[in-house]
């Protein structure tokens, strides 16, 4: 296995935003070509990990990478800008992100066109906002780009903010992107179960029914817009388990309720999925 980590450029000024205090960095972990093995094509993920867009979890970073790799799929790590960071910052790296993994295809030995965005939480939402933006022009046009650049092919949600509507959203999360002068048409902007399209790809998505933290409405109604838009999609409703569980193992626990035998079946039911893309 190998790994790099390199740092994500952007033009931040083209999309209007102040890139002040920011430094996206992905982290690429990668399979070591040997003779014997030849090249494999692999499929990609790059993994936005959560922390209400004011930190990146390492719990939903490094483990959840070495679980995809050690099932042959290539992972990255988006380590994005966080706190306050006003839309579509997290966005454009998340785009520069993609089009750097692609641009790259020969070297990390990946398929150019099975580029998987995955993300947990705060990280769900900027994932889901990439599967319905890569073709927008407030991302290709700050990063001089085609729509095919940043293209995403799939993407797996982990219990994710989705909504921005003030009853059932992560609040702290929608602040950080939408900026102190909140406003209305931002907001609605970035509230993501209103953005699926018939160009968002499928989709792996899961939640635990109990969450407290971030409501699985979230989760019911962004599957409610990819079933009104014919889009494929996996889901998996757990009937307990809360918030922030990560793979829902001793890999990733910090305490008693990080475990849960029964959500952990996401992981080995996202890596199927990820199969038969």
């Amino acid at each position: 296995m190998l790994k790099e980590t390199v740092e994500i450029k952007v033009d931040y000024e083209k999309a209007g935003v102040s890139g002040e205090g920011c430094a996206p960095v992905l982290d690429c972990y990668y399979n070591t070509l040997t003779e014997e093995i030849g090249r494999k094509k692999h499929k990609a993920i790059i993994i936005c990990p959560g922390g209400g867009y004011d930190w990146c979890s390492e719990r939903e970073a490094e483990p959840v990478a070495f679980r995809f790799l050690g099932a042959g799929i290539c992972a990255f790590v988006l380590r994005y800008s966080c706190v306050k960071k006003k839309f579509p910052t997290d966005a454009l790296e998340c785009a520069a992100a993609v089009k750097y993994v692609r641009d790259n295809a020969e070297k990390f030995d990946i398929d150019p066109d099975k580029i998987i965005v995955c993300g947990f939480s705060a990280g769900g939402h900027l994932a889901a906002t990439m599967a319905n933006f890569w073709n927008s022009e407030l991302l290709t046009r700050p990063l001089g780009c085609k729509p095919e650049d940043i293209k995403v092919n799939g993407s797996i949600l982990g219990y994710p903010v989705i909504t921005s509507d003030p009853e059932y959203t992560h609040e702290g999360s929608i602040l950080n992107i939408i900026g102190e002068e909140k406003s209305s048409e931002l907001r609605e902007l970035v509230s993501m179960e209103k953005r699926v399209s018939e160009n968002t790809p499928p989709t792996f998505i899961w939640h635990c029914a109990d969450d407290g933290c971030v409501r699985v409405e979230n989760t019911l109604w962004y599957m409610c817009s990819l079933s009104k838009y014919h889009i494929p999609f996996e889901s998996h409703i757990y009937e307990y388990g809360g918030h922030g569980l990560a793979l829902c193992d001793e890999t990733t626990a910090t305490w008693e309720g990080h475990y849960q035998p029964v959500a952990a079946h996401w992981a080995e039911a996202a890596i199927d999925w990820v199969h038969r893309l």
